[in-house]
This record gives C-alpha cells, sequence and structure tokens, in this order.
C-alpha cells in the first residue's frame, strides 16, 4: 500500500479523496464496526485517527480495532509522539508551519525517530497550517501558537510554499477541531495556486456546500471529523 502516491495520484487527475478524522478520546471504541460500517457505505478514501490530547495506548487500541474492520487506509495525525502506533498504515509527519514552536517543528519529530525504527509505517512529511476559525482552537492552546490570519491570504499561502520548498510532500490547511467556521474559499484557492502538490482542508466543514466548495478551490483531500462526532446522520449526504 503506497498512500502517498494514491494521494498523489489523486491530485494529477484531480480526483477526489475524503478522510474521516476519528478522535481517540472521543469515540466510543465499542461503536467502531458500526461506525466504520458507515464509513465504508460513504465516499471516503481514508480513515485519519488522532486528536491534540489523547490518552496513552488509547491509538494504538482503536487503530488496531479499526484495522480489523476495513481495508481502508488508516493515517495517524497525531497531535504527539505518544500517539504513534505501528498498527496504523501510514503517518503524518507534521511541522506546524503556522507556528514557531520549536517542539512542533522538529522536537516531536526527533523524539519519535525511535519509535518509528520498529515500525513499517509510511511516513509521509506533511506541512500543517493552522487559519484562525473564529475561536481558540485545542490546537492552539496545546502548542502554544497563534493560527495565521484569514485577512493576509498571501501569507497563509507564502508559508504553504516554504514548505512545500523545504520538501514536505503534503500541506494541511487547518481551521482546528470544532472550527467555527471553515476556511474561505478564496484562502483555499490562493494557496493551491502556489503549490504542486497534494492540499488537504480540514476543519469547520459541516456541509455537503462547504465540503463542495474546498473541492472546486483545489483541495484533493477533505477531512470530516466533528461533523459526524456531532450526528452521524451527516454519513447521509456522504454515501456512495
Amino acid at each position: 500500500m503506497d498512500i502517498y502516491k494514491d494521494i498523489f495520484e489523486a491530485y494529477t487527475l484531480n480526483k477526489r479523496c475524503l478522510a474521516v478524522l476519528i478522535d481517540p478520546d472521543k469515540f466510543e471504541i465499542g461503536q467502531t464496526q458500526k461506525f466504520i460500517q458507515k464509513i465504508e457505505a460513504s465516499v471516503a478514501t481514508h480513515i485519519f485517527v488522532g486528536g491534540s490530547t489523547v490518552d496513552a495506548n488509547a491509538t494504538g487500541v482503536l487503530v488496531a480495532q479499526i484495522k480489523a474492520c476495513t481495508e481502508l487506509p488508516v493515517v495517524l495525525f497525531p497531535g504527539d509522539v505518544t500517539q504513534i502506533t505501528a498498527h496504523a498504515d501510514a503517518l503524518l509527519f507534521l511541522s506546524l508551519l503556522s507556528g514557531r514552536n520549536a517542539e512542533y517543528l522538529i522536537g516531536q519529530h526527533v523524539a519519535a525517530v525511535p519509535k518509528l525504527k520498529d515500525t513499517t509505517l509510511e511516513v509521509i512529511p506533511t506541512g500543517y497550517v493552522l487559519v484562525e476559525s473564529g475561536h481558540l482552537t485545542t490546537v492552539a492552546k496545546v502548542t502554544g501558537t497563534m493560527p495565521l490570519s484569514q485577512d493576509n491570504p498571501e501569507h497563509i499561502a507564502n508559508t504553504a510554499k516554504a514548505g512545500e520548498l523545504l520538501g514536505l510532500k503534503l500541506m494541511y490547511l487547518e481551521a482546528g477541531s470544532g472550527a467555527a467556521t471553515p476556511i474561505p474559499y478564496g484562502i483555499i484557492s490562493v494557496v493551491t495556486s502556489e503549490l504542486k502538490m497534494p492540499l488537504i482542508v480540514g476543519g469547520g466543514l459541516r456541509t455537503k456546500a462547504a465540503i463542495e466548495q474546498a473541492y472546486n478551490a483545489g483541495a484533493t483531500m477533505v477531512v470530516i471529523g466533528t461533523a459526524l462526532e456531532d450526528d452521524e446522520a451527516f454519513f447521509e449526504f456522504l454515501k456512495k
């Protein structure tokens, strides 16, 4: 399974990917099989697992359960090094480009190396850009960084482009978990016009129209999390 190759191919062919994000701290593990069945009946192409703060070992237990229920690729979207588990298929190796906290630019990555040596995880270097969304997100609190202002799309695009020039393979534009509003169509469009790699967009996407706008603006993949946590009926909008 070459997950990055598949995402890049979707980017080059203008195909759409959809990831369902499962936060181990907000998910009832006894509902795993039922929830995965709904995911497989939807247009989802990937399952992301992770959160800003997760209890030790919770990620590994949940990922093992998910892998027992599906052939969809399971990708780690970790808030810190404790969320790395060999049970997953791939890891988004996230650099928080929107902040200047060295711990999330390189510190967590160094700490991850000993754990990664014992796995066959596909490691995908990914730039992570947090954009303001109407309220202080958990990501901002945990990392001690401020999101980039929506009033300066050029700076957001330059930040993403810098990550590409550094050699990162994916860019993740994020409004944050539970965002009041999604990242505006115009910002996504400006960012994609600068990049020559797949763009992932997440946060605040609670309607089919918002998802459609993100794709139309150039996102290769959109990520849905809180919308499903709040209302699993949202799957009705995502059926194949």
